[in-house]
């Protein structure tokens, strides 16, 4: 059943094209134009494309696992649509499982598609299959810490409301979350701040492993907490209509 609800939920994901534009187009968009990111802000040493990609591909988890997830579950909420889900012989906790089952399929296709692209525009990764061993990790850890926030959001909030803070947290991510900007251009006094965000985790994890060496420590135990203490509350205060 639950295998059945995460192919209906990419189903209906595919047919959205807001969502996708969001999960993907963007994504594409900001990599390309990362390129000439150092016109306007100072990525630091080494090229732009190398410094970006990773930034990219943190940010593309968090379109799905997070803004495109909160939205979409929202307003099924709104519709009642959670609510006649919840009386099917599907458990509850399936269906939300069905929900995040259905992102790590789209951030499959997201990822494929923004690592074919970065290479061709010539990001030149370090770390062999390793590092691709821990994109799949740290995806893994993105994706149940943001869902988990995603759905606290969706299973709280009306669906208007929904719709405005995942957007406007996408956007103060992309501006000042350490998402493309790489942790040490920030100011010493705002670094540790932003690391101990899911997103400065997430994206500075992703960049040391294609520099090469395992991600830190504390990147992990980050994002772990942040799933485990968002899982945690969305499981108390979650609301089915």
């Amino acid at each position: 059943m639950v295998l059945a609800q995460t192919v209906m939920e990419t189903r209906l994901l595919m047919r959205n094209g807001e969502q996708l534009g969001l999960a993907l187009v963007i994504p594409l968009l900001l990599l390309v134009a990362g390129t000439e990111a150092t016109r306007v802000v100072d990525l630091g040493p080494g090229r732009p494309i190398d410094i970006i990609t990773p930034g990219v591909l943190a940010l593309a988890i968090v379109s799905s696992a997070f803004t495109s997830l909160a939205i979409a579950t929202g307003f099924e909420r709104r519709y009642g649509v959670i609510k006649r889900l919840g009386t099917t012989p599907l458990p509850r906790w399936g269906l939300l499982v069905g929900k995040i089952g259905s992102v790590l399929l789209v951030q499959i296709a997201q990822l494929v598609i923004l690592v074919l692209v970065a290479l061709w525009l010539g990001w030149d990764p370090h770390g062999g299959a390793a590092s691709y061993a821990w994109l799949v990790v740290l995806t893994l850890l993105g994706t149940a810490a943001f869902a988990a926030l995603a759905l606290l959001l969706a299973g709280t909030l009306r669906a208007e409301a929904t719709l405005a803070v995942a957007n406007l947290v996408y956007v103060l991510l992309v501006v000042g979350g350490a998402v493309l900007v790489p942790l040490s251009r920030y100011p010493e006094a705002a670094q540790t701040f932003l690391s101990l965000l899911p997103s400065g985790a997430l994206s500075e994890a992703i960049r040391v492993v294609f520099e090469g060496s395992a991600p830190p420590t504390t990147s992990i135990v980050v994002l772990v907490v942040w799933a485990a203490v968002a899982a945690a509350l969305t499981a108390r205060t979650f609301k089915w209509e």
